[in-house]
């Protein structure tokens, strides 16, 4: 079975186009209601890290004109006096507000005149072209993953704004302690990667791919991520005020920013308490832990006698599956991970123990983005594509592997072989971690 029949199953290309303009109509609407607030919010820049929310919403149109209409459609510019604007890579974050952006009006009716063009060429394009692009509509699950991608970063912005709004308390499964906290993987040679497959695999992105083996040693990793309860612990033996356990310049950058807990953490008398998305709460003990950077997380593992894993070492303990439990979507159940912002926090340790791995590693996809112990590197036998921008020049010794996604994560933008990354100092994001510790 090729890639594209994988992708195809039986619904052929005509279902494959419909299952697309559903998902396209599905991310718009939860643009556009991230950005559904007073243009005071909108066009306002809430933190230096982070771009003001309607730059995002305009940049995701643009990015969908770019690849689809022109790229693909060979449509000509609709505005091509804004993509300097819209160019990630053109303007830092903190120098867009200064930039003459479109205004909230008009940015949503530029995204939806593109969109409309966007399903003109959906309802034209041959997916079973053998172009790399067209060929299983692996550009549209491009624009797709892209805009989920700027979705979960507004979540973050609006986090960052400490204004109220968007909270959702869904239900959430309880939680359950564990009989054995860590997990022991035996050694031996495991695929890294993807080659594409069924489903959104076929759609992943060059730096998870291509697919090759190695051996790892035996280790042992946590069976659920680090919760609250226990980072709480940390910090009351005094974590942060103890070098021993901080790389050098993990500790100057705690010394410097004064940083004493999480983000977005205050200590009440003998309590501690968070901010979310506007609301004051008690930190909950059983949550995995977020909003910590990879130095934080890294004092933590040493802390507790531990380290965090390498990204082989996390992926090798999902099982060698698009998922951890196997090969159903998670967007069609809610039973085995906490995904796509049903509820805007982490769910207790021990929630979804239909989602473990054939180890019988908890929680690996969503709740919390996890850090590892790996450098963003390519693959051996990399290959760039579509744009070099994406993965390539992110490459080197200043960003560190994140995977497994988030509860604000959307199905189609995670799977087992999925790699986020950012700079170790990052805490804004919805990131926590697991530990591991080699074999004895």
């Amino acid at each position: 079975m090729t890639d594209l029949d994988a992708v195809l199953g039986n619904a052929g290309p005509t279902g494959l186009k419909e299952r697309i303009a559903a998902e396209l109509a599905a991310v718009r609407e939860r643009s556009l209601a991230y950005t559904d607030a007073d243009d005071d919010l909108l066009v306002r820049q809430h933190s230096p890290l982070m771009s003001p929310l309607v730059w995002d919403l305009a940049h995701v149109g643009n990015y969908e004109e770019l690849w689809v209409l022109r790229e693909v459609g060979g449509i000509e510019p609709l505005r091509p006096e804004i993509d300097h604007l819209y160019d990630a890579f053109r303007h830092p974050r903190k120098d867009r507000p200064s930039l003459p952006l479109l205004g909230p009006a008009e940015a949503r009716k530029y995204i939806s005149g593109v969109r409309g063009r966007v399903l003109d060429v959906l309802d034209q394009v041959d997916l079973t072209d053998p172009d790399p692009l067209r060929s299983g509509g692996y550009v549209f699950g491009l624009v797709l993953q892209h805009e989920h991608q700027h979705d979960e970063t507004m979540l973050a912005t609006i986090q960052l704004s400490r204004r109220p709004g968007l909270v959702r308390d869904g239900e959430l499964p309880p939680g359950r302690p564990a009989a054995e906290p860590e997990v022991h993987i035996p050694g031996g040679v495991f695929t890294l990667g993807t080659d594409g497959g069924t489903d959104t695999v076929a759609w992943a992105y060059d730096n998870e791919r291509p697919a090759h083996r190695l051996y790892l040693p035996g280790y042992l990793i946590d069976r659920h991520p680090v919760t609250n309860g226990a980072y709480t612990e940390f910090i009351e033996d005094g974590g942060y005020r103890d070098p021993r356990w901080w790389l050098p310049q993990g500790w100057e950058w705690a010394e410097r920013n004064g940083v004493e807990a999480p983000l977005f953490w205050t200590r009440d008398g003998g309590a501690w308490w968070r901010v979310r998305f506007g609301r004051e709460e008690p930190v909950p003990p059983d949550e995995p832990v977020q909003h910590v950077s990879w130095y934080e997380a890294d004092a933590y593992a040493r802390w507790a006698g531990k380290r965090l894993p390498t990204e082989a070492e996390w992926e090798k303990a999902c099982g060698g599956r698009t998922y951890p439990w196997g090969e159903a979507d998670p967007g069609r159940l809610g039973r085995w991970a906490n995904l796509g912002h049903r509820a805007a926090r982490p769910a207790p340790a021990g929630a979804f123990p239909d989602g473990a791995s054939p180890y019988g590693v908890e929680q690996l996809i969503g709740d919390v983005w996890e850090w590892t112990d790996s450098w963003f590197q390519p693959y051996p036998g990399y290959r760039c594509f579509p744009y070099e921008e994406y993965s390539k020049v992110f490459f080197g010794e200043t960003h560190r592997v994140l995977r497994g996604g988030s509860w604000a994560t959307h199905p189609s933008a995670v799977r087992t072989t999925f790699r986020n990354w950012d700079y170790p100092i990052r805490r804004q994001i919805f990131a926590g971690f697991r530990c591991a510790r080699s074999e004895e």
